[in-house]
């Protein structure tokens, strides 16, 4: 057998170059990640620091913008939703996390959360009600799962659900929710005499209250709230019939894991090309300091750790789309690309030296809200625990 002549790159070449990603992506793959790009470049990217540094964003625009692009449910079947691959879905929060970690959780919250559970749990006119809307951007929806004091252990959840004749009534207080307060649809977990059950919560119940966190020091660019349910009174027909046990809102926990693997590779991305470029053209000594030995270093410490993130990230997608993802395959991909991710935005900082922390550059952004990714949607410690026991066979939570 014949092998190919060695290759040679012409430098500078970019990270993604390096690893031949482009060549593991196909046509169809390829155009959705050129595309989602080309509307972070022209509707995320001029704005994000602004939002940043208000702590507001033009939400309801922002939604309808990414209903039209088609990101809202792309994976899903049906009901206005695109049907794309796990790995196309991936690609595209990639992108969006590029732009802001804020910018993919508006989409994981409503695609892979409240859209998700409605499609995989919720009944036929749950779905034609609300599925088409909020692929379209023209209902925003939340999940109300985590509580003030149940975050890792939702099955400690205080939210009740009980029956008053046909309806039922809830009542409880949900915490850290995204787009919770501007949301017309919420999905609420609850504990029933039939176990924890989800209920479909249009926001205009009487009884529902959405009150905006403030005084974020991360995810600045991202509508983050408190549900209070006070005598909330929802028809039968409210509650998700697919959906018994803990195993529905953990299963749409495992979507929106999913799309947090690709997403911190994106915002580890934004950082790294951040970082070469500054470094080509930062003087110091009468010369760039790329090419300075401790610089080019850290710029190949971090190409390594971004590349064997995305291949990771595409290895999962590609057998999420062939065969599923186990949960624990899932916390392979979060633990090590969210931790990595967060790794790369702080040694970009000390590349950029102050010019670092402000709002100018990036990297400071990132690294913030990296630090919230790293600890919603399951911390860091418990998705260790869920390889752990899966290796051991021995379960360490309690």
């Amino acid at each position: 057998m014949a092998y190919p002549s060695p290759r040679r790159l012409k430098a500078p070449v970019s990270p993604d170059d390096l690893f031949e990603i482009d060549h593991l992506l196909d046509d169809e793959e390829r155009a959705i990640r050129q595309t989602v790009r080309d509307v972070v470049a022209e509707h995320v990217r001029p704005h994000v620091a602004g939002w940043y540094e208000t702590g507001e964003l033009p939400l309801r625009e922002l939604a309808l913008e990414l209903g039209r692009l088609g990101v809202l449910g792309m994976h899903l079947e049906g009901y206005g939703c695109a049907g794309t691959s796990a790995t196309a879905y991936g690609l595209a929060c990639l992108e969006l996390e590029a732009g802001d970690s804020g910018i993919r959780s508006l989409v994981s919250v409503q695609g892979s959360l409240a859209m998700y559970a409605i499609w995989a749990y919720g009944s036929e006119e749950h779905k034609q009600e609300w599925l088409p809307r909020m692929a379209a951007g023209e209902a925003v929806g939340c999940f109300g799962l985590t509580e003030p004091d149940f975050g890792s252990n939702p099955a400690g959840m205080r939210t009740v659900a009980r029956r008053d004749g046909d309806d039922w009534v809830l009542d409880g207080t949900k915490m850290w929710i995204t787009n919770g307060s501007v949301a017309e649809v919420a999905v609420v977990w609850a504990q029933t005499d039939e176990g924890v059950r989800g209920f479909v919560v249009p926001t205009a119940t009487p009884g529902f209250t959405a009150n905006v966190i403030k005084h974020k020091m991360s995810l600045r660019a991202s509508v983050t709230s408190e549900l209070v349910l006070q005598g909330v009174r929802l028809p039968a027909s409210a509650q998700l019939p697919g959906a018994v046990g803990l195993s529905g809102p953990l299963g749409c926990l495992n979507e929106a894991r999913f799309g947090i693997v690709f997403g911190a590779v994106g915002a580890a991305r934004d950082c790294l090309l951040t970082a070469i470029d500054y470094a080509s053209t930062r003087v110091q000594f009468d010369r760039p300091i790329a090419g300075f030995q401790l610089t080019q270093a850290k710029l190949a410490d971090m190409t390594l750790e971004y590349g064997k993130a995305l291949l990771l990230a595409l290895h999962l997608g590609r057998t999420k789309d062939r065969a599923g993802l186990a949960p624990a395959q899932i916390s392979l991909g979060k633990l090590n690309n969210v931790r990595e991710a967060l790794e790369i935005a702080r040694t970009t900082r000390t590349i950029l030296g102050a010019n670092g922390i402000t709002l100018e550059y990036p990297v400071m952004r990132h690294a913030n809200n990296l630090e919230s990714v790293l600890t919603y949607e399951g911390t860091s410690e418990m998705h260790a625990l869920t390889i752990g026991q899966t290796l051991t066979g021995q379960q360490a939570f309690r």
